[in-house]
């Protein structure tokens, strides 16, 4: 959630910021007027109580008919402090709960508009001239049969549409690059996690997945838990309720967990192959850090990222995501997306976002620097989510005989093989 102060000192920045996100600007004049009927109604209670305080302090000392006057009085006051007391609470609730459904505060450079409307900041690598070569690719599901390294088939037939088995060397192939992730990560600097698959809703909610996103969560409702759709969501909340020291800062955890998504708006988009899926795995980078930070860690987890696709040897561009393709927690967005040859365009493979204040004020994350404790900064960056990263990999690297190059640094990850091969049928 944002600052309140600052909604009150700047409403006007949060109207716009909701306008480029296309959502509800009444939203911010229906949070001000609750927010300040609950300053008006705790002030009124402040002052009511102070009296009653003050009229208990005359009743012992009383006689006859004063005594009974002022009896009248305290009962009267009496139920004005309920009511004022009811009061403050109803407009509490109702402020906390407006609070909740604003979205984070858009950054002012970012590109206003909808999902076609990114910027492009670079692009990265060659694209292969297939005619030049001589064959036309193969999409990744192809190679993935050939190879012996998905079936879908049978991912549907055990668990329905959009899922899949990894078989062979595909799921050698993700072993690598989870390991290999982990192993850029760690030398970066991060601790490595394995993250609960299952977290409460105040995880959820807190990481600002219970809202616009809501559509795409698995929830669990004998169990009242939630499946994540990214370990951002119990990276961010492993610190919660909990004030961390500013000399522990940075903290970067990179997490590697299973993700489900319902993908849920997604019916006909991807239905092809292992592009779009309910269920994979994910390597996911998350940084703490001071609020004056966060513009120049979200560049850092971005720099990470693009080192990893340039290790894959992929091409690729990064986008400025503009701020009606946000979600909710992020104030600021940058996309990798890398070529796909038979779909002939960019797609995204990884993506790093920096939630400012957002997440850490809901999940009640705070830092100590000095005596002074405040609210921190969180952000998060995808290192590889693996199926995308299989399905660019075997696209941009295959031969024109059905075998895939491995990228040098995959190699020590597969016993040393440079090509994966097509299996005897």
């Amino acid at each position: 959630m944002i600052d309140l102060r600052l909604l009150r000192e700047d409403p006007d920045r949060a109207r716009a910021s909701q306008r480029a996100r296309g959502e509800d600007v009444a939203l911010v004049d229906s949070l001000l007027a609750a927010d300040e009927r609950r300053r008006s109604s705790g002030v009124r209670f402040d002052e009511l109580r102070a009296e009653q305080k003050q009229l208990g302090k005359r009743i012992p000392r009383a006689t006859g008919d004063e005594k009974a006057e002022l009896l009248k009085q305290a009962s009267q006051l009496s139920a004005d402090v309920k009511a004022a007391d009811a009061e403050r609470d109803a407009a509490a609730t109702e402020t906390q709960e407006l609070l909740v459904q604003l979205s984070n505060l858009v950054h002012p450079d970012v590109p206003v508009g909808g999902e076609e409307d990114f910027v492009t900041l670079e692009t990265h690598g060659t694209i292969r001239d297939f005619d030049a070569e001589g064959f036309t690719p193969k999409d990744h599901l192809e190679l993935g049969t050939l190879l012996g390294a998905i079936d879908v088939e049978r991912g549907a037939k055990v668990s329905g549409s959009r899922f899949y088995f990894l078989t062979g060397v595909g799921a050698l192939l993700e072993l690598a690059l989870v390991n290999a992730a982990i192993a850029q990560a760690t030398a970066a600097g991060f601790t490595p996690m394995l993250t609960p698959a299952l977290v409460r809703p105040q995880s959820m909610a807190g990481t600002g997945f219970l809202g616009q996103a809501a559509q795409d969560v698995y929830h669990l409702g004998k169990d009242d838990l939630y499946l994540v759709g990214t370990s951002e969501v119990p990276l961010a909340a492993y610190h919660m309720d909990e004030i961390l020291d500013a000399d522990r800062l940075p903290l970067r955890y990179a997490g590697f967990s299973p993700c489900f998504r319902r993908e849920a708006g997604s019916h006909g988009k991807d239905t092809r192959g292992i592009f779009r899926v309910h269920q994979f795995d994910k390597v996911e980078m998350f940084s703490y850090v001071a609020p004056e930070d966060s513009q120049a860690e979200h560049q850092r987890l971005l720099d990470w990222e693009k080192q990893w696709l340039t290790s894959l040897e992929l091409p690729y561009r990064v986008i400025d995501v503009a701020s009606g393709d946000l979600g909710a927690s992020a104030s600021r967005k940058f996309d990798c997306e890398a070529w796909i040859p038979t779909q002939g365009k960019y797609r995204e493979l990884t993506s790093t976002s920096d939630c400012t204040e957002f997440q850490s004020r809901r999940l009640s994350i705070r830092m100590r620097d000095g005596k002074t404790v405040r609210p921190l900064a969180t952000l998060n960056g995808t290192l590889c989510a693996v199926p995308r990263t299989i399905v660019a990999i075997l696209e941009n690297h295959q031969q024109a005989d059905g075998s895939v190059r491995v990228p040098e640094v995959l190699r020590p990850y597969l016993g040393g093989r440079e090509l994966l091969e097509p299996v005897a049928k």
